[in-house]
């Protein structure tokens, strides 16, 4: 049975300017390049990825005053851009199973982190990517408290503060779609634009649109699309898989039931310490080169 619109986020259509465009490590590597003299490089990563927006990622590795106070300043920079802002929220209690992003806020004080954040978004209309992974490892580990809770509590506040907000649904090789929108409906949709697939990961835009589709129709949502490092498909594999590109560009595409392609993960920061990578989030320069140039390959 087809869901019945609300009046919610839910079903506002997606619009939005050019996305933020923030500094990051790309930047710093790009001053690195030049100055050792590997302007080919430098140039390489200015034309590919630089200048691409790419989301800003909110976690425990943040305080509370340090999440209100990087939202302000994103949100300030996208207002000077005439852009909009696109985070991510990655601080769910139990996160990742104690795998290699291992971490979260404790149960007792994520909405609090979480309402600290969107204080800072101060009516901004920003996007945001809830919870990369927590509906895919939902009891799958102990430590998780009341998961569906506290994303539905983390939804509301984020609404509340003018977010549009994405719930993330993992990826095409994961959840069955039943299951997948089973859990979506358990969080509750009626502060959600959406959900998101393919955070972090490299599933093509066609499966992941085929697979989307499928959660759209026993929900009644749109969804958004992580296409940073796609552009050569998916392996089956998930973890700094080697020989992939960057995908399309970011950008609103309102086609079907696909609001945004979305750079989530940032082209060039490992997945963890496999296939010789650094740990999770860390900054790899080797990486961030591979996926440029065979997306230039691509004729992307």
């Amino acid at each position: 049975m087809q869901p019945t619109p609300s009046s919610s986020a839910t079903n506002a259509p997606a619009t939005a300017s050019d996305f933020y465009i923030s500094p990051g490590a790309v930047h710093t590597s790009i001053a690195t390049l030049r100055a050792d003299g590997r302007d080919a490089d430098a140039d390489l990563l200015e034309r590919t990825i630089a200048n691409e927006p790419q989301a800003i990622w909110i976690g425990d590795w943040m305080t509370k005053d340090v999440a209100e106070q990087t939202a302000r300043n994103a949100v300030e920079g996208a207002t000077r851009q005439g852009t909009t802002p696109l985070f991510v929220m990655y601080a769910i209690p139990g996160r990742d199973c104690g795998l290699y992003s291992a971490g979260g806020v404790s149960q007792e004080k994520y909405l609090s982190f979480v309402q600290s954040f969107a204080s800072g978004l101060a009516g901004s209309e920003a996007w945001v990517v809830l919870e990369p992974d927590a509906l895919g490892q939902l009891g799958d580990c102990d430590g998780q408290g009341d998961r569906v809770g506290l994303l539905s509590g983390a939804a509301q506040i984020l609404d509340d503060a003018g977010a549009r907000v994405y719930l993330d649904a993992g990826n095409s090789n994961w959840l069955a779609a039943d299951e997948a929108a089973s859990r979506i409906q358990a969080v509750g949709t009626e502060h959600l634009a959406g959900f998101s697939l393919n955070v972090s990961n490299y599933n093509s835009t066609v499966a992941e649109t085929a697979y989307g589709d499928e959660i759209a129709t026993k929900t009644g949502l749109h969804f958004v699309i992580d296409t940073s490092r796609n552009g050569n498909g998916g392996t089956g594999d998930w973890c700094n898989v080697p020989g992939q590109a960057l995908g399309d560009a970011p950008r609103v595409v309102n086609a079907g039931n696909v609001d945004a392609f979305l750079w989530v993960k940032t082209p060039g920061e490992s997945d963890g310490t496999c296939n010789g990578g650094p740990p999770a989030g860390a900054w790899w320069m080797d990486n961030a080169l591979e996926l440029a140039r065979n997306a230039e390959a691509n004729g992307q």
